[in-house]
């Protein structure tokens, strides 16, 4: 199917996601990870030269920040230019967020670029390292247990189904908040509560307060009926669904945690990206065949 693989930018999710498709017999170059470079067991080249070398590109998620590679463990910043751009054409690109990648370098071929963060089994998968990275948050800065604690989880979409599960298991009083009667139907086949994410204002405090909605949920008002005195762990995408001004206005502790699967468990997010990749090549085949 392919014998080489170029892994350009990212951080430790992309080393580990390295190793994966070494440990399939499949060639492997590193670009972008100068800083590690004496450390490192796989062959760290340039960026211009892994691409050259390789078959097939695998960028990081996201794949671009500030107008650059993301590309944490470079010494310096990986432009998109004509060199890079040369190096990798015509070979097919895997990434994150590939849209900001066709804006930043719209001479690549669309038809060539696959978006590994788009798949079902990447978020699903991904979705039990948020879950997990958010207790261990919740254990970190609570003062009690999670057993018991008064707990709150705001949407019922993958990482909200996962972590009520968790909380559930782990003896917590949960509460689950969602917009539809749907959710609220599933939710209410579970250990907890249910209620209507517009109805929250109308609950008593919480000791953990999650949120997965990428929407203002947690205004002011919300704010001071049920979270004087709880930890909010928000883990929905910038810019999150709680006013962190009103929060700290409050004195409520309120934390932002994105990218938990990179931080918490950068081993299974590496080898996620790894073998959504590798479903991706499979199916593709299947079509060309």
């Amino acid at each position: 199917m392919y014998n080489s693989v170029a892994i350009i930018g990212g951080d430790k999710r992309q080393l580990f996601c390295a190793k994966a498709f070494c440990d399939d017999g499949v060639n492997v170059a590193l670009g972008g990870f100068d800083k590690i470079k004496s450390d490192c067991e796989i062959k760290v080249l340039s960026p211009v030269e892994a691409g050259a070398k390789s078959e097939l590109i695998v960028l990081p998620l996201p794949c671009v920040k500030g107008g650059y590679l993301n590309a944490p463990m470079s010494e310096e910043n990986i432009a998109f230019d004509e060199t890079f751009l040369s190096a990798i054409k015509g070979k097919k690109i895997f990434c994150g967020q590939k849209d900001k990648l066709l804006e930043i370098a719209p001479s690549i071929n669309k038809e060539l670029v696959y978006d590994y963060s788009q798949r079902e089994e990447f978020a699903v998968l991904n979705a039990v390292s948020t879950a997990e990275g958010a207790l261990e948050i919740a254990m970190r800065e609570f003062e009690g247990t999670i057993s018991h604690s008064k707990c709150l989880v705001c949407g019922f979409g993958r990482i909200g189904k996962v972590l009520t599960d968790m909380l559930i298991a782990l003896n917590a009083d949960v509460t689950v908040s969602a917009r539809s009667k749907k959710d609220l139907a599933y939710i209410s086949t579970k250990q907890c509560k249910g209620v209507f994410t517009n109805d929250l204002h109308t609950l008593k405090p919480f000791d953990l307060i999650f949120n997965t909605v990428p929407a203002l949920i947690f205004n002011s008002k919300v704010l001071s009926h049920i979270a004087k005195h709880a930890i909010v762990i928000d883990l929905a995408s910038a810019p999150g669904g709680v006013d962190f001004l009103s929060a700290s206005r409050m004195s409520i502790c309120a934390i932002h945690a994105l990218s938990l699967p990179g931080k918490c468990a950068p081993k299974s997010a590496g080898e996620i990206i790894k073998n959504t990749i590798t479903n991706m090549l499979e199916e593709d085949d299947r079509c060309q065949k």
